[in-house]
């Protein structure tokens, strides 16, 4: 009997050497025998069988197993427990996905690695993003290299971050992607001004409007658009002539350290190249009133160029003030009666033209009444030229014919 005693436990001391051994903590490999809705049943080849419950599966209440996995499937699970209470293993496959991924964001960490994951929530404090199932937080601070109000505008959205804290025993895992978006902005700007130089003329996107220019993004660097130099003509508020995102031409005006000065009055388009032609001393101008002062109005004649309407020379009449008789943006005509192009100054005068129209007015009148009394002059001149009509000559009877003679 002691023999057949021996014997056994000889066989069983073989087996259980034959086994692997297994231990908390331990990778192990298993092929999935059978799977249910709340665990999947795994053969690890050790005496016991190996359990995976649904929890210790994945996060997501939603997953159904049996569609998940399916019997013959392998797979690499840690082990929490040699024996669960019930003489089996107890098994995770979350958490070796855990461990692994949480390696991985270490080594991201440590090697400053550029990381990419959609945005999973829009906190008050900031975004999280969930990487291989490990969440990282990003701070609202560090979100962006300017003061962003509103976040919800990154849900969903795929984003680039590097790790800069990573303590995962805390569960405090930091990301960063102001870092990334600053590095990279630098780069550019390097590389912008390597290649600009004052007079070249480039596009960009506006990026703010305030009340005396716009900030204009180059790509590396704001230009500035003085309200100043925005047009020829004149400018009350740039909100009125540009809007956010808008692309805009202009030319450099200056480089000063790292400040760009942008300009949209290109040479080529300067009204007063032609100006001296165009209101000649004795033309008449038509023009918008674009503000007045007491002692006249400014007339923009086209954008770029206004003149000045003297408050003595508005009405033949007396005019106290401009105001009186003119409202901006009203149309008036006038006569240049001075051009000044090294001052840039030009005059109008309303009366001048008054007068001059009516001179010529009269002048036109009294060419008519000359022309009508020469007109008169030929008609009784040509009349006592004309010849008296001549009497007609008396036409003479022809001679009756005689009779003729009886027989």
């Amino acid at each position: 009997m002691s023999e057949v005693t021996n014997e056994f436990d000889q066989l069983l001391k073989e087996e259980a050497d034959s086994m692997p051994q297994i231990r908390t903590g331990a990778i192990v490999k298993g092929t999935v025998i059978d799977v249910k809705e709340g665990e999947i049943i795994l053969n690890i080849g050790y005496k016991a069988d190996g359990i995976v419950t649904k929890q210790e599966y994945t996060n997501d209440a939603t997953v159904y197993l049996p569609d998940a996995v399916h019997v013959g499937d392998e797979m690499e699970v840690k082990v929490l427990k040699v024996n669960d209470g019930d003489g089996q293993v107890a098994l995770s496959y979350k958490r070796l996905a855990q461990d692994r991924s949480s390696k991985r964001l270490e080594e991201a960490f440590e090697n400053h690695e550029v990381l990419k994951a959609k945005v999973t929530q829009v906190l008050n404090g900031g975004l999280g993003v969930v990487v291989e199932g490990i969440r990282v937080f990003i701070p609202a601070s560090l979100v962006s290299d300017g003061f962003e109000r509103d976040l919800n505008k990154y849900a969903d959205q795929e984003i680039e971050f590097v790790i800069i804290e990573f303590n995962p025993r805390r569960r405090r895992i930091i990301g960063d992607r102001k870092q990334i978006l600053v590095e990279r902005k630098e780069a550019m700007k390097k590389e912008l001004f390597d290649r600009i130089e004052e007079g070249m003329i480039v596009e960009g996107a506006v990026k703010n409007l305030t009340d005396f220019g716009a900030f204009i993004d180059l790509g590396g660097a704001d230009g500035l658009l003085h309200i100043s130099e925005m047009s020829w003509g004149r400018i009350e508020n740039p909100k009125k002539v540009f809007k956010v995102g808008e692309t805009v031409e202009a030319f450099i005006k200056e480089i000063k350290g790292e400040k760009i000065a942008l300009s949209m009055k290109f040479p080529d388009r300067n009204p007063w190249l032609n100006a001296e032609e165009k209101y000649a001393v004795g033309k008449f101008v038509k023009g918008k009133v674009a503000r007045m002062t007491d002692f006249g109005a400014f007339v923009e004649l086209e954008p770029g160029v206004d003149a000045l309407l003297h408050v003595s020379q508005i009405s033949r009449d007396h005019v106290e003030k401009p105001s009186d008789v003119l409202t901006v943006g009203q149309q008036i005509e006038a006569k240049v009666v001075d051009f000044n192009p090294d001052d840039k100054k030009i005059s109008l005068s309303i009366k001048q033209m008054e007068f001059d129209q009516e001179a010529e007015a009269e002048a036109a009148q009294a060419g008519m009444s000359e022309m009508a009394e020469k007109l008169e002059a030929a008609v009784s001149a040509a009349e006592e030229t004309v010849p008296e009509a001549a009497e007609e000559p008396a036409v003479e009877a022809a001679p009756e014919a005689e009779a003729p003679a009886e027989e």
